[in-house]
């Protein structure tokens, strides 16, 4: 039997003025912003929709205002495509906490406070190392892998994001990615491209955040996947249990994100459809990487949900 999988974008994916058109056109959509500003404690719903961009780029901020707009379409595509319903869901990176919430298993509000924890936790994190990524177009993982060895220099620098072939992001000490990217055509990219973000994301330089969001995940409501599965971006496999959730979050912040091998592993069990909801089109993109020929729709604003 063919199924169906939600996709769902993580950080990286913003742009200003996403969720603008579904709240002017949306009372629901509109009440859920509301909602988000109240439980972060800032206008969220004002930098979604205005900016400015480099407020909007934080990371503590991001994360929640991607989740909170993914999280809107996600309810105006089940309010207006009813029949269009998942068997599993998936998130790249922050995106497995709308994957989760999409699967029925966290709330809306428990899900956005973990995740305004997380962007503040890894915001943290990062303010106290000096780290940054760097992704790699056109290298397998061997020879990204000889990459790193040579420019690490005795630092911290290893690949992280899996993300399709020949895309490969790599994370550590801020001189070691400066050297891979000085080192990259040596190797056979065709780019190497500094990533926008705080620090160095899924290695252990994000050990503190990791630490502070195990607590704030101890005292979170999760339930077991039960009627929809949901894939762990760190072992390509399904979650079995609330507490294997638990370890996975926690340990997605200091571990690779293998999104190909998900992706795969879905398309080997059986989905023939993805559905991406979120801002921007960055796992859509990804997919035609992975798949040439998937069959993947992309929902990601007011005109795309009016074509369902």
């Amino acid at each position: 039997m063919s199924k169906i999988a939600f996709i769902f974008p993580g950080q990286g994916a913003q742009l200003v003025g996403m969720g603008a058109d579904i709240a002017a056109a949306s009372p629901e959509a509109a009440a859920l912003f509301d909602k988000a500003c109240a439980i972060v404690g800032f206008d969220l719903k004002s930098l979604c929709f205005q900016g400015p961009e480099d407020k909007l780029n934080s990371t503590d901020i991001s994360q929640p205002a991607i989740f909170t707009v993914s999280a809107a379409l996600l309810d105006l595509v089940r309010d207006k495509a009813p029949a269009l319903t998942p068997q599993v869901t998936a998130g790249l990176s922050m995106g497995e906490y709308t994957a989760l919430y999409a699967a029925g298993l966290v709330s809306f509000e428990d899900a956005l406070r973990l995740v305004l924890k997380r962007g503040q936790a890894m915001q943290a994190a990062a303010n106290a190392s000096r780290g940054g990524m760097v992704s790699l177009i056109g290298l397998d993982e061997p020879k990204v892998r000889q990459l790193c060895d040579e420019a690490s220099e005795g630092q911290l620098l290893v690949p992280v994001n899996f993300n399709c072939p020949g895309q490969i992001v790599i994370s550590g000490d801020i001189e070691a990615c400066q050297r891979a990217a000085g080192l990259a055509e040596k190797y056979g990219a065709m780019k190497a491209v500094p990533l926008a973000v705080a620090g160095a994301f899924h290695t252990d330089m994000m050990k503190p955040a990791a630490d502070a969001l195990g607590q704030a995940l101890a005292g979170c409501p999760l339930q077991n996947p039960a009627a929809i599965q949901v894939i762990a971006n760190i072992s390509a496999d399904y979650y079995a249990s609330a507490e294997q959730i638990r370890q996975g979050l926690v340990r997605q912040l200091v571990e690779s994100i293998l999104w190909q091998k998900c992706m795969e592993k879905l398309i080997a069990d059986g989905v023939t459809k993805f559905v991406e909801i979120g801002p921007n089109r960055v796992l859509t993109g990804l997919m035609k990487r992975i798949h040439r020929r998937a069959d993947i729709l992309n929902i990601s604003s007011l005109e795309s949900l009016e074509s369902l």
